[in-house]
């Protein structure tokens, strides 16, 4: 399936990713968390497909294990004592589960990180920052795009050296080190000649003055309007159940959660529609496609 959220406005596209990243951050509600978490894996997904796949399971869930398990080996606040470490310090159900939650954050905004930077893409980022903050915007963009493309820079340089026995894997110890020195002495030259080419090309053409035009193709029609009033509606659902305390929770130093009541639901499930926003408009899409090929 592919993503019919990419073709939108690009204003569109930044005010979804930080609205879901904001709240990922911020609620540490177990079914707030689960929500953001499950979403967040459905929709790399979706945009990735096994890769995806294979990312969350090698590395997040193994990453999400290792933080959860380490945080109640350091923090010891709570009032529930399961069992004493050999030291003496204590391992609390409350440290436990906020352990939990804060991996299962992390990992979260990872995820949702991986899917910003396969549909906001530089190009989007400069056409809405470039006018207010040009040189600011031209570096993150930069920054945002730096492990995806000096990953795949970093690996055609070891395939080079490869072909001439000078790669990290061939040879003794001493000469796989050496072999990887070189590998990385090699990126990085061409890393700061890149980054002084394009600062290069952007002088030459104007980049950041203050009378400079620039051509973009992206138009804020109709069904951007729509969408945008559907994620302000459901933003504001989600901010008056914080104020409320829908999404509040303690952990220390006991575990306290409010009540759940109607309007909980509510604010559960306006949270799942926002960050199935992309899911849903390209299951709209796939619908319409299916059913203009039924009537031919």
């Amino acid at each position: 399936m592919s993503d019919r959220f990419e073709s939108y406005h690009p204003v569109i596209n930044f005010i979804y990713f930080a609205s879901v990243l904001i709240f990922s951050m911020v609620f540490m509600h177990p079914v707030m968390l689960g929500i953001s978490l499950l979403c967040a894996i459905v929709y790399s997904f979706m945009l990735k497909g096994r890769k995806a796949l294979m990312f969350n399971l090698l590395y997040m869930m193994p990453l999400l294990l290792i933080m959860a398990v380490m945080n109640p080996a350091f923090n010891h606040e709570g009032v529930t004592i399961l069992f004493y470490l050999k030291s003496g310090n204590p391992i609390t159900l409350e440290s436990i589960l906020y352990g939990v939650a804060a991996a299962c954050m992390f990992v979260t905004v990872i995820i949702w990180f991986s899917c910003y930077n396969a549909v906001m893409t530089s190009d989007k980022f400069i056409y809405l920052f470039g006018k207010v903050i040009p040189a600011l915007s031209l570096i993150l963009s930069m920054v945002l795009r730096f492990v995806p493309r000096y990953r795949t820079q970093i690996q055609a340089i070891s395939n080079a050296q490869k072909c001439i026995g000078r790669d990290i894997t061939q040879g003794n110890w001493f000469q796989r080190a050496k072999n990887g020195v070189t590998i990385l002495s090699i990126m990085t030259t061409w890393a700061l000649e890149n980054a002084i080419e394009t600062a290069d090309s952007m002088k030459s053409r104007g980049y950041g003055l203050p009378r400079r035009t620039s051509f973009a193709l992206y138009r804020f029609d109709r069904r951007d309007r729509s969408v945008l009033l559907i994620m302000c509606g459901l933003i504001t659902v989600l901010l008056i159940g914080t104020l409320k305390g829908e999404t509040a929770i303690r952990y220390f130093p006991s575990i306290k959660i409010p009540d759940m009541a109607p309007f909980s639901v509510v604010v559960y499930v306006s949270y799942a529609v926002l960050c199935l926003v992309p899911v849903i408009l390209s299951l709209v899409e796939v619908v319409k496609w299916k059913s203009i090929e039924s009537r031919t």
